[in-house]
Parts: structure tokens; C-alpha cells; sequence
């Protein structure tokens, strides 16, 4: 038996290590690495709540909108509070725009590059040398609107900028709704935008996954992993404090053993088995979650936590988010949607889809209405949940805030977490992560240049600067070094 160690994964957000076994070049068992510190929670510890908009967004440069919305949903249901219509339609403006723009950077700048070949040159190369099979007229377009997305994806974060003022941190979204008012003018400029970007995403974006889906098409047979999906619903489109029930672009569910089921976050849980964490952590549910790092844990080899939904992995994103709303298109491929290429062909459908509704939404817009909820802290010891799903999947942030209005316990339980995480229990009693799950079983051609292993990973679209977090409640210094 043979290992596969590669580090770092390149071409995705963070850093990843991956490491596998191979027996007559097949993969029979994976390990998913997170190696690198995030310690946002603990910055949150005895702040001002209202603080966590901002701080929270610095997760991640890449998806920060969805760090901002689950944390001012968390503050919103602290308070009790909701925003009116214009607050609610500007929020979902200004993460669908940056949904548009991750979504179109995961295809063309993370992943096609294993499917299209560039020039010899940055920032096509370095790469692994993969079975490019586009013909090559086919793939000379796609070289081509590989440099155009680059201009589209720049024009997703200037239409998003109309109503959050800034990109990458967003400075608009406030507890209760918005600070930024709509006019005629704001609307007019932002959906010029978006026609030139939905046009991208029609004429260029959709038919180049597709016909990249036809070439590789033995790519929906690759990468099934654990065939279990959560997705917390995203984009209100009502106003209500029950933010998992109540009507959204994406409806809320599980899909878990070949059974469609009602979400239940009662039955979400964070485990430490195998992650560099204190084992009196594992199980504990998000809002009271701490930890304490434990660099040297026996058996542990990744600084992201596993977190289980009723004890099973579960996987998130796209994929998920379609399947769960039973969309015609992705039902259609049966089996094979669980697959590389499912992930990226729903993943692509779903990008018409929410430009298409960011135009209906836009519409709705009534210039002179209110666009915020007047709040104040709560005077007790409350909890707030804000869940949505980011563009990597379903993301959650717990927000436990003390009675004199300070934060007490902060935990973001982020996509890449639930995709990516290490495996809990041992033994028979092992549970691969759903990223882990989809590597086992992959034939890798060949040892030292394993492209398909990578191809899998980046099906996924990971983000481990969100994943990855240590934190210590007494603040106490865990190491310390000085850099020449």
C-alpha cells in the first residue's frame, strides 16, 4: 500500500493537506488536513454584539457577505427584531451579487483549469498535467472567457457595492435591516449590471460547464461521497422570526439515507475526535461550544472540527441546495448527479437561477420605505441563531450574548466544516467526512501527478479560512514565535 500526500492543495481558498492510501493505484482511505489558525470567535469574546457584522466578515475575503448575513441574522434573532420589506430585499441584493461573483471565480479561476488547457504560462501554470480532452477550438474559447470572467466577476462586486458600499467587507448591513436607501437611479444602475451578467452567465458560464460535462462525461461517476444533504434555506422572501421555517429562495431540508426530511438544527452537533482540539468539546452543540487547542493530540490531524447532523456527515453547497429543492434538471441525472461533474452543473444552473430572481427582487424595491428595524440589546441572557447558506453551503453562526450585552460564546459552523471536517468514532464506527467519503474509491492514473484527486476537492469549492478556528475562553497564549 502506497501514500498520496498533497501539500497544499492549490486553487482553492486556505490551506489544505490531503493525504491518501493506494492500493493497486485505487484509493482506499483519505485524510483532510486543515492547517491553518482562524481565532475570530475569540476577538468576539466581551465585545459589543453589534460588532460581530463586521468582525465576523473577516472570516474570509472570498465569501464575507455570508459571514455578514449569518451574523446579523444571529443579532436580528437575539433581538427579536426583523427587517421591513426593503431591508429584507436589499440584504438578499447584496449576497446574491456575491454570489454571481464566487460562483463564476470557482468554475473558471479554481476549477477549469483542470479541464482546460491554458498557455504555458501564470496563471495557468503550475498545474498538474491532466487528461485534457476539449477539442481545440472549444477549449480556445474557454481560455477566452477565462479572461472575460475575470471582468464579469469585477462587475458583480461593483452591482453589489451599489447597495453594500464597499467589497470585499460590506458596510450596509446593520441589525434590523440596511443603511443604504433605495432610489430609481441605484436600481436602474444595479440591474444594467446584472443583465450583462446574467447574459455571461447564459451564454457563456452554463454552455462551457456543459460542454466540458460532455467531453468528461465518465466525471459522473467520480467523487459520490456520503449522498447525505443539508441546506438551511437561504433568501427570505417573507418577513418572520423563524428563520428556518419560514418561505425562502431555498427551503430549508435534509436529505439524509435516501429520505427527504425536515431540517431539525436541535440535532446539529460540533465532534473533536480526530481535530486538534480538547476531547471535553466533542458533541456539544454550537451555542455553548468552546475549545481549547490541543496541538498534540493523539489521532487528530486537522484543525477543522466535524460537525454531524443526528451523528451523520452531511453534504453542503450547491449540489446540496438542488437536490434538496428536487430541481428537475439535477433529479434527472439520478445517481449521477452524486459526482464531480453534478456539483459543477448545479452549481452553474444555480447562478441563472439567482440572477434571474435578483431582477424580480430588485423590482419589489419601493424607494422612500423604510429600510431598517429600530433595535436595542436585550436586557437578559439570549441566544441567536442566523442561518443561511452561503455560496460553499449551509453556514450558521451561534451568538450567546450575556446580560449585561457583551458576547459571551461566538461559533460559526461554516460549509467547508460540514464538507471537510475529519472523520469521528473509529474502528467500524468510523465516519468519513463527505470530502474524505468522495476520495475513496478514486482510481488515480497516475501516483506522482494525481489530478483526480484534486478535481474532486475543488468540486467542492472548500474555504478553509472559514473552516478553521482555534479559540481559548481565558484567552491564554497558545505558542508564540518570532519571525526573522
Amino acid at each position: 500500500m502506497a501514500k498520496i500526500i498533497v501539500d497544499p492543495v492549490t486553487r482553492i481558498e486556505g490551506h489544505l493537506k490531503l493525504e491518501v492510501e493506494i492500493e493497486d493505484n485505487v484509493v482506499v482511505d483519505a485524510w483532510t488536513s486543515g492547517t491553518l489558525w482562524r481565532g475570530m470567535e475569540l476577538i468576539m469574546q466581551g465585545r459589543d454584539p453589534r460588532d460581530a457584522e463586521q468582525i465576523m466578515q473577516r472570516i474570509c475575503g472570498v465569501c464575507p457577505t455570508a459571514h455578514a448575513t449569518a451574523g446579523i441574522l444571529a443579532l436580528d434573532d437575539a433581538m427579536g427584531i426583523e427587517p421591513p420589506p426593503n431591508g429584507r430585499i436589499i440584504r438578499n441584493l447584496i449576497f446574491g451579487s456575491n454570489y454571481l461573483q464566487s460562483h463564476i471565480l470557482h468554475f473558471f479561476h479554481l476549477a477549469a483549469l483542470d479541464y482546460v488547457k491554458g498557455p504555458d504560462m501564470a496563471p495557468f501554470k503550475p498545474r498538474y498535467e491532466a487528461d485534457y480532452r476539449l477539442p481545440a477550438d472549444i477549449n480556445a474559447q474557454a481560455v477566452d472567457i477565462y479572461l472575460e470572467a475575470l471582468t464579469i466577476r469585477r462587475k458583480a462586486q461593483e452591482m453589489l457595492a451599489i447597495w453594500g458600499g464597499k467589497m470585499p467587507h460590506v458596510q450596509a448591513i446593520v441589525p434590523g435591516g440596511v443603511s443604504e436607501v433605495p432610489n430609481t437611479s441605484k436600481i436602474y444602475k444595479f440591474l444594467a449590471y446584472l443583465e450583462e451578467i446574467q447574459t455571461f452567465i447564459d451564454t457563456k458560464y452554463i454552455p462551457t460547464v456543459k460542454a466540458v460535462a460532455g467531453v468528461y462525461s465518465d466525471w459522473f461517476s467520480i467523487g459520490a461521497g456520503c449522498q447525505n444533504f443539508l441546506c438551511y434555506g437561504g433568501f427570505p422572501q417573507e418577513e418572520g422570526l423563524d428563520h428556518v421555517k419560514k418561505k425562502k429562495f431555498f427551503d430549508s431540508g435534509v436529505y439524509v439515507r435516501g429520505q427527504y426530511k425536515e431540517l431539525d438544527i436541535g440535532l446539529i452537533t460540533e465532534e473533536v475526535t480526530h481535530s486538534w482540539y480538547a476531547d471535553d468539546t466533542g458533541g456539544n452543540t454550537p451555542d455553548v461550544a468552546v475549545v481549547t487547542a490541543d496541538a498534540k493530540k493523539k489521532g487528530a490531524y486537522s484543525w477543522i472540527k466535524s460537525p454531524r447532523y443526528n451523528g451523520e456527515a452531511m453534504e453542503v453547497g450547491p449540489l446540496a441546495r438542488q437536490w434538496i429543492a428536487k430541481n428537475p434538471d439535477v433529479l434527472a441525472l439520478g445517481d449521477k448527479a452524486f459526482s464531480v461533474m453534478g456539483r459543477h452543473f448545479a452549481r452553474a444552473i444555480e447562478t441563472s437561477q439567482i440572477a434571474k430572481a435578483m431582477k424580480e427582487w430588485a423590482l419589489q424595491l419601493q424607494p422612500g420605505q423604510p429600510v431598517c428595524t429600530p433595535h436595542e440589546l436585550p436586557k437578559k441572557e439570549v441566544v441567536g441563531v442566523g442561518l443561511c447558506e452561503g455560496s460553499r453551503g449551509a453556514l450558521g453562526h451561534w451568538h450567546r450574548i450575556s446580560s449585561d450585552g457583551r458576547t459571551m460564546v461566538y461559533n460559526a459552523v461554516v460549509p467547508t466544516t460540514w464538507n471537510s471536517g475529519p472523520r469521528t468514532g473509529s474502528g467500524a464506527a468510523t465516519v468519513r467526512g463527505p470530502m474524505e467519503e468522495a476520495i475513496v474509491g478514486t482510481r488515480v492514473a497516475d501516483p506522482s501527478n494525481p489530478v483526480e484527486l484534486v478535481r474532486i476537492i475543488r468540486s467542492m469549492d472548500p474555504c478553509y479560512g472559514c473552516a478553521i478556528h482555534v479559540m481559548t475562553p481565558n484567552k491564554k497564549t497558545i505558542s508564540q514565535f518570532a519571525i526573522n
